[in-house]
């Protein structure tokens, strides 16, 4: 049997696929997948209480350790939240696990504001969380059964770029909320998750779907992974290739989160105030807001381990970077370096690559596990990163460019072709509107050109 990265693994008689801008795959992509990313841009935007769980603990007279552990018991249920709603998303499709999951985490979020028992709110803390995010996978599942391989860079950077400017907002409505009263930022996500649920119940299709049907099983062949083997996250784990694939997401992740925990402390240590840090947090959100779908419209020519190796590569680097003692000067050049490795190659590390990467019944699974990797890592990192920056100062900016390193390795192991663009040089839209006509919805639309 021919290896999955074996020229002789291409088919020949394959057509060439056709790489367009935004305007295209938004016009062209179906309802569902606008609802989508809708919905995930408000459900973003109501994203009050994770944002503001510390304060609002202390607020009702907890201690901050408190409520330190209720946002650390929030952030495990998201972990395990993924992993069970990538295993739902398999069991019993997309839609109804998104549904389910939003229904129910928006009827139980505001249970907290009546309990006075630390650990029954601990309890619903981490169950709500768990709920609130569990539909992430199966929502990434279903955009990439409909959307073609060679337009899921695009859609997913649309998809991050919807991410980004409901979570850049939410502080800002949460914080006018808190005015009124503290009450309103429980209220206040459960209608944004009911507004996203009721959203998906209209236009998400029922049942199965499969607009990358044929196609995503020859993936799945070429994959290397047994389609015989019984669903389960066993079958992800004996996915040798996937797993190093998990150890780059997870230690790109640790690195990528100092920016939140590790750079304040070293603008603090430069002696520059809040402001600086501030201004590196807005260069970094207005370089992938405005940039993300310019460079995607290149990216998705790329082959997904190029693409996911610059961008843990370019992670690894800026962050390095802030070990140079150019002062203000290094803090820009190393936030613009891992930035610009946030808008190559994320939206193929995060979402293109793990929803193609396994078999179709094992879909929901891969993403799950790719997101809790992530969970995982942005988890532990701020707490590695404070400890090894109060051992070693600067030592820990070179420590993540080592790091770097290492995932950079195990991206260059762990990723396997999956898409066209790895198998067949992208040709760019003809004249006159390539696709026009050519809606994505269908299974003998999913390879364009054809």
């Amino acid at each position: 049997m021919a290896s999955s990265d074996s020229p002789s693994a291409v088919n020949e008689t394959e057509p060439e696929p056709v790489h367009v801008g935004v305007k295209t795959v938004w016009r062209e992509s179906p309802t569902a997948v606008k609802s989508l990313l809708v919905g995930t841009a408000v459900n973003r935007l109501g994203g009050f209480i994770q944002v503001f769980m510390v304060l609002y603990m202390t607020q009702r007279g907890f201690t901050d350790a408190q409520a330190g552990i209720a946002l650390g018991v929030y952030g495990a249920g998201t972990v395990l939240g993924v992993l069970t709603g990538g295993w739902m998303s398999d069991r019993i499709g997309p839609r109804l696990t998104i549904m389910s999951t939003l229904v129910s985490s928006a009827l139980l979020f505001p249970a907290v504001l009546y309990l006075d028992n630390y650990a029954a709110i601990l309890t619903v803390i981490g169950v709500g969380g768990a709920l609130s995010q569990a539909y992430r996978p199966a929502s990434t599942s279903m955009i990439s059964q409909l959307i073609p391989a060679e337009r899921q860079v695009m859609i997913f950077a649309m998809v991050r770029l919807a991410i980004n400017l409901g979570t850049t907002a939410a502080p800002l409505l949460g914080a006018a909320l808190v005015q009124v009263s503290w009450d309103f930022l429980f209220w206040g996500e459960a209608l944004a998750i009911l507004v996203f649920a009721t959203v998906a119940g209209v236009t998400l299709p029922h049942g199965q779907v499969s607009a990358t049907g044929e196609k995503g099983a020859a993936d799945a062949s070429e994959s290397g992974v047994a389609t015989g083997r019984k669903p389960s996250y066993l079958a992800v784990l004996a996915d040798g290739r996937y797993l190093l694939f998990l150890l780059a997401m997870f230690a790109s992740s640790v690195i990528y989160i100092q920016y939140v925990s590790t750079l304040p402390l070293t603008v603090k240590h430069l002696g520059l105030g809040t402001g600086v840090y501030a201004a590196m947090v807005a260069l970094n959100g207005a370089l992938v807001i405005t940039c993300e779908l310019l460079v995607a419209k290149v990216v998705q020519r790329w082959p997904a381990r190029i693409a996911v190796i610059a961008g843990v590569a370019l992670t690894g680097i800026g962050m390095s970077l802030y070990a140079l003692p150019w002062g203000i000067a290094a803090l820009v050049i190393a936030t613009l370096v891992w930035s610009l490795g946030e808008i190559v190659g994320y939206p193929t590390l995060f979402f293109a690559y793990p929803a193609q990467a396994g078999p179709p019944e094992l879909r929901g699974r891969y993403l799950g596990a790719s997101n809790s990797l992530y969970g995982l890592g942005t988890a532990v990192g701020p707490f590695l990163g404070v400890m090894l920056w109060n051992r070693f100062g600067d030592g820990l900016w070179l420590g993540c460019g080592a790091v770097g390193l290492l995932a950079v390795g195990a991206a260059w192991l762990g990723v396997r072709p999956t898409g066209a663009a790895d198998r067949k040089p992208p040709r760019t839209e003809p004249d006159g509107g390539a696709g026009s006509g050519e809606g994505l919805g269908t299974g003998a639309e999913a390879t364009v050109g054809k």
